[in-house]
């Protein structure tokens, strides 16, 4: 049986989290399925390209990395080949294609394979925690996780989906456009590089509908507050050097910057919610009750229904010199992946501590994810200060 003692933690976490919503719900008309604007800019460029048109700068870069953006826009975005897979920090790019995610194509997306392959290794790992039995979230999701929502994109496996979270932008106060989630929800590590079509959908599938009620929801209950492709993204050089093996899962974390929809505000005033990052969060051990949120799609779930995990963190050592994970009980599948993990802070706020990163091979029953330090503050700095005004 759980502590008692941990009963008034977790409900704070619950509460906090539920707060952080300020503005008002979302359009209770149709949300737009055609994110605006033309090509994105990509890592080390120049400044988001206007709406109206292409800058110079941006269709060089472009044409240098060989993206046609006509032929992309046609289908050519599926050509895979590992010559011309674009791998390194600098060349991340991803164009919006309008109408590409439609409510069909969501349904379809599947968890990527390498969320629970890890096994643990080595000293600096604690007895494995007691499965603790995910919880559907409340619904409607805007009003009780807003923060939280789904991130959809395209592998050479086909249509895949992760989790995200909204984080604050120091630099623009009330007004983030960064989303926190795993790096291997955007780049494929050591085999490969940096994924496609990637968007992120706040609360996505708002009241939670069953995929069969699903087949006939209007596009803002599937999108309430639209959809958001990724203009930037940033990933730690571990991952993108060693993504997929034990020396790369404690820096498996990335940093989204999207997209406002056109005319629209930022992402952080239209949904009313944004969550700090704490980047001194204390070692595991001391770190107390953590709560995980998120959108599993391995079986027995169905990646439609949010749910969290609430328990104490435990230690996770994945490779030897590696750092340690933070790990808690939870029987969140692939899918949930890039979720965040929230903790109340002493001055009783909510903060983001670590995003879901693995789980057991062969089944579920524990999540490990990052702690967050020096890089991951490195990383959140690197975005902010690209899209500062």
């Amino acid at each position: 049986m759980r502590s008692a003692r941990l009963l008034p933690a977790v409900l704070g976490l619950v509460t906090a989290l539920a707060l952080t919503v300020t503005a008002c719900g979302p359009t209770e008309t149709p949300a737009s399925d055609k994110p605006s604007g033309k090509p994105s800019t990509e890592a080390g460029g120049s400044a988001p390209a206007a709406d109206s048109d292409l800058t110079a700068d941006l269709a060089d870069k472009l044409k240098k990395h060989g993206v046609d953006i006509d032929k992309w826009r046609d289908g050519a975005w599926k050509d895979w080949d590992r010559g011309t897979w674009l791998r390194e920090a600098e060349d991340f790019v991803n164009p919006v294609i309008d109408g590409l995610w439609d409510p069909a194509r969501m349904r379809s997306a599947k968890n990527p394979e390498q969320t629970v392959t890890a096994q643990a290794g080595g000293g600096g790992t604690d007895p494995t925690p007691s499965p603790v039995r995910a919880q559907r979230e409340k619904t409607p999701y805007h009003r009780n996780a807003a923060p939280v929502g789904k991130i959809f994109f395209d592998s050479p496996q086909g249509h895949m989906v992760c989790s995200g979270t909204i984080v604050k932008d120091p630099r623009r106060p009330g007004k983030s456009n960064m989303v926190w989630t795993a790096g291997h929800c955007v780049h494929a590590g050591k085999k490969g590089g940096w994924y496609r079509n990637i968007t992120f959908v706040p609360a996505f599938n708002d009241l939670g509908k069953s995929p069969a009620a699903l087949n006939d929801a209007q596009p803002h209950e599937v999108y309430p507050y639209g959809q958001y492709w990724a203009d930037w993204a940033v990933t730690s050089g571990e991952w993108i050097k060693s993504g997929g093996t034990g020396q790369a899962w404690p820096y498996d974390y990335a940093v989204l910057h999207v997209k406002p929809q056109r005319g629209s505000k930022s992402l952080e005033e239209t949904v009313g919610a944004a969550l700090p990052v704490d980047f001194s969060a204390p070692a595991p051990a001391r770190t107390g009750t953590v709560g995980a949120w998120g959108y599993p799609a391995a079986p027995p779930y169905n990646g439609m229904i949010m749910h969290k995990c609430l328990g104490p963190a435990s230690r996770l050592t994945t490779a030897p010199a590696t750092p340690v994970m933070y790990r808690i009980g939870c029987t969140m599948t692939g899918g949930s992946s890039g979720g965040g993990w929230f903790r109340v802070l002493p001055n009783g706020g909510t903060a983001l501590v670590s995003n879901t990163s693995i789980g057991p091979a062969g089944g579920n029953g524990w999540l490990a994810g990052p702690q967050l330090g020096r890089g991951a503050k490195a990383a959140h700095d690197m975005v902010s200060k690209k899209f500062a005004r």
